[in-house]
């Protein structure tokens, strides 16, 4: 069987890598593992740009699934610290839409779209017979800003300290609990809980906020592969080592629980939401401030060391930490999904 979700390095190096088009002097940043944007050069200036499918999911409501599928595009252009300013959306909607479930979703766009400056500047949107949900189409988030502001998820350095938001797996957990809640095998009051994480899947006002507040040198959000892919593809990057305790890294509500119940491994499930950020030791206050001014939980979870002429890597208390590959929240939804229809 195929691995679901994103493709591997391996995979990229042999199919993509070498098939990219025209060879242009203006692409700053190109298609890069582990580097969720692209950045050109604009006469001088830096535009960043990210493409993301689009996924809604109507058992949310179409408003809670509209910002949750905006945010996830917006987010990979606000960690590189440029704020997300221009958005073009593809919409492949399935017959079954109605118009008003339809403009349910726009009008959330909209207003969160307005509420952090970004213009809708192009688009496509039709209904097609083989469409379904989630995947409902694409977009691309675009913002401008200066060469040398772009913060990227490869550039901690030793020395820098290691901040996380939210914590793992609250993506994961809150959508799963969310959908499907009466068949996970835990108390309704911790079912409660894990719902509640879902409010804590929106990323790009955190992402801009650490970034105005301090010298971060890094900053990486934590999605397919958890936090263990986060920190793998942060560290390998860089070519640093990312000295890492367990204890530090905090379990919201419910995450612990439900990914016992699944038997996931919450470090390895995907977190939209939560983001590490390697800062340098003189903001790492200020940073942490700024985050819990917006009452977001931050923990400092470790260090950056050399590599010591050795490739970069992740230990967690002493213990090389692997890149999982293979999301095991996948494999939960699609299990409780079949569970649910049969």
């Amino acid at each position: 069987m195929t691995d679901l979700g994103k493709i591997d390095p391996a995979f990229f190096d042999r199919h993509v890598a070498s098939n990219l088009g025209a060879d242009r002097d203006d692409v700053a940043i190109g298609p890069t593992p582990g580097v969720d944007f692209g950045v050109l050069d604009v006469g001088g200036r830096a535009l960043v740009t990210a493409t993301d499918p689009l996924s809604i999911l109507p058992d949310l409501g179409f408003e809670r699934a509209a910002r949750f599928a905006l945010d996830l595009v917006l987010a990979d252009v606000a960690v590189s610290g440029v704020a997300p300013s221009h958005l073009s959306l593809c919409f492949t909607l399935p017959e079954s839409i109605t118009n008003d479930e339809f403009a349910t979703i726009q009008s959330t766009i909209h207003a969160e779209c307005a509420a952090l400056g970004v213009a809708v500047v192009t688009g496509h949107t039709a209904r097609y017979a083989d469409s379904s949900y989630p995947w409902v189409g694409a977009a691309t988030a675009m913002g401008v800003g200066e060469h040398d502001e772009i913060v990227r998820p490869d550039g901690a350095s030793p020395g820098d300290r290691l901040l996380l938001t939210n914590g793992p797996a609250v993506e994961a957990v809150g959508l799963l609990s969310t959908l499907f809640g009466e068949r996970i095998d835990c108390p309704d009051d911790v079912i409660a809980d894990a719902q509640d994480r879902l409010e804590e899947v929106f990323a790009v006002r955190d992402a801009l906020t650490a970034a105005a507040a301090g010298p971060v040198t890094a900053m990486h959000d934590v999605t397919e592969g958890g936090l263990a892919g986060a920190l793998s593809e942060m560290a390998e990057g860089a070519g640093v080592r990312f000295a890492i305790d367990r204890a530090a890294v905090p379990l919201r509500p419910g995450v612990r629980e439900v990914c016992d119940a699944l038997a996931i491994d919450p470090w390895a499930a995907t977190s939209c939401g939560s983001l590490v950020v390697a800062v340098d030791p003189d903001g790492v206050d200020d940073v942490r401030g700024a985050l819990e001014d917006r009452d977001t939980p931050v923990a400092e979870i470790g260090t950056v060391e050399a590599a010591d002429g050795e490739d970069g890597a992740v230990f967690v208390d002493g213990e090389a930490l692997e890149h999982p590959r293979v999301d095991p929240s996948w494999a939960a939804y699609a299990a409780l999904a079949d569970e649910t229809n049969s």
